[in-house]
């Protein structure tokens, strides 16, 4: 890991700090954040309370994925601090496709994707970001990832119906000091794309590719209510956009999404 120190140095996150064990790398530089710390990447080996969204934990063997923050000052408004979560999804997407030869899928808002034949969405990995606000713009965000890479070949039957790592789908131990360089350099240039409209427009097309939930029948949960449709489109902002049975569309800045069918079907 500490080969990323060099691999980085000269662009955005040319600060890397490597640790062995935290809390959580999301809490770390959320503190930092609020000293008035510059941008930088926090990477553990493990983390104690990692989470997920709506608190949900995080758990993976010590060693055997990618687990990393980003501190970034991005020049957004506040309305556009959700493209933070999108542009870390894009260059996780691209790192992975580039560094072990999988495609995965991006599941809205925050989830990498295996999707099989059979149409099973198995989780690869899970982005949160968490926002400090100014006034208008957007001060800091702390972007994590959780990423699945090298987790033991033999599974249990209830974690691989539902998750999977790199490994598994590359057949192969996969680098990752080399997939942490390929997404610290791709977030970067994610990032610069969504601080223009021509940038947005650019990572919508992209993000629309390799969506996988885009054409699916879908049910969105919020806090207390709940909307079933079809996800058919995505906006220059990252909001998705739900047509329910009336035909009328919905577009949804915040809710967790559960695929209702296959693909296709």
């Amino acid at each position: 890991m500490s080969r990323a120190r060099s691999d980085l140095e000269g662009s955005r996150f040319g600060r890397v700090t490597i640790v062995d064990e935290t809390g959580s790398t999301n809490d770390d530089l959320a503190r930092a954040a609020r000293s008035g710390a510059g941008e930088q990447v926090l990477v553990a080996d493990h983390q104690r309370a990692g989470r997920g969204r709506a608190g949900r934990v995080w758990e993976a063997p010590a060693g055997a994925s990618l687990l990393c923050s980003f501190l970034v000052h991005p020049a957004l408004m506040l309305a556009d601090a959700h493209l933070v979560t999108t542009a870390l999804g894009l260059a996780a997407l691209d790192a992975v496709e580039s560094v072990c030869a999988v495609r995965l899928g991006l599941k809205w808002p925050n989830d990498l994707v295996a999707v099989d034949p059979r149409h099973r969405d198995r989780k690869v990995a899970g982005v949160l970001a968490e926002s400090i606000l100014g006034a208008d713009r957007v001060k800091s965000v702390v972007a994590g990832i959780g990423l699945n890479v090298n987790w033991p070949r033999a599974l249990p039957d209830e974690l691989a119906e539902i998750s999977t790592s790199l490994r598994h789908l590359a057949g192969d131990r996969v680098d990752r000091t080399s997939l942490l360089v390929a997404l610290a350099l791709g977030f970067d240039r994610r990032l610069s794309e969504a601080e223009s409209s021509d940038g947005r427009a650019r990572m919508r097309v992209a993000a629309l590719e390799r969506s996988a939930t885009v054409g699916r029948d879908v049910r969105v949960v919020f806090t207390g209510r709940e909307l079933r449709g079809r996800a058919v489109d995505l906006t220059d902002e990252g909001l998705i956009v739900i047509e329910d049975e009336a035909r009328v569309r919905h577009q949804i800045a915040v809710g967790d999404i559960v695929h209702l069918r296959p693909l296709g079907t």
